[in-house]
């Protein structure tokens, strides 16, 4: 039986006190640069799939900086074409929440290597800039004023 995605992801920047971004460049499509992002497991919360995503796409343990936070935003997009087969039949939109984690200073990374090629620690208005997706670049657009 075929496993599908479920519809619902998070989305984690991860950010230091002055506002360098952990940017991530996908495996699967070259030049495609976002924040950790992950879809919902079954019968996971979403601080949960977060924490997970975290994890998997870089090694940081959330609870070694005090833990992630709810921004309380989602975003709902629509999936590019290309990834729809991943969802069940008829899906056509993602809902997508986002956490922040902020860490001292830039941290080792342990990439996934078929997620992510490689990463950057980048000044936000870069980091946002490097983005393809939208609700990526507005939600590190937001961060100045989400930490201040």
């Amino acid at each position: 039986m075929t496993r599908f995605k479920i519809p619902i992801s998070t989305l984690v920047l991860v950010h230091t006190c002055d506002l360098r971004v952990l940017v991530l460049e996908r495996a699967d499509y070259h030049d495609h640069w976002q924040s950790v992002t992950g879809s919902q497991e079954p019968g996971e919360t979403l601080e949960e799939t977060a924490t997970r995503e975290l994890f998997e796409e870089t090694g940081i343990v959330a609870s070694d900086y005090g833990g992630l936070k709810d921004w309380e935003l989602s975003n709902i997009f629509e999936i590019f074409p290309r990834w729809r087969q991943r969802y069940p039949s008829g899906t056509t939109h993602n809902t997508e929440h986002v956490f922040a984690l902020c860490v001292p200073e830039p941290v080792p990374v342990r990439l996934a290597p078929r997620e992510h090629l490689r990463c950057a620690w980048l000044p936000w208005t870069q980091a946002a800039a490097q983005c393809f997706s939208w609700s990526n670049r507005t939600a590190i657009e937001a961060l100045p004023q989400r930490i201040s």
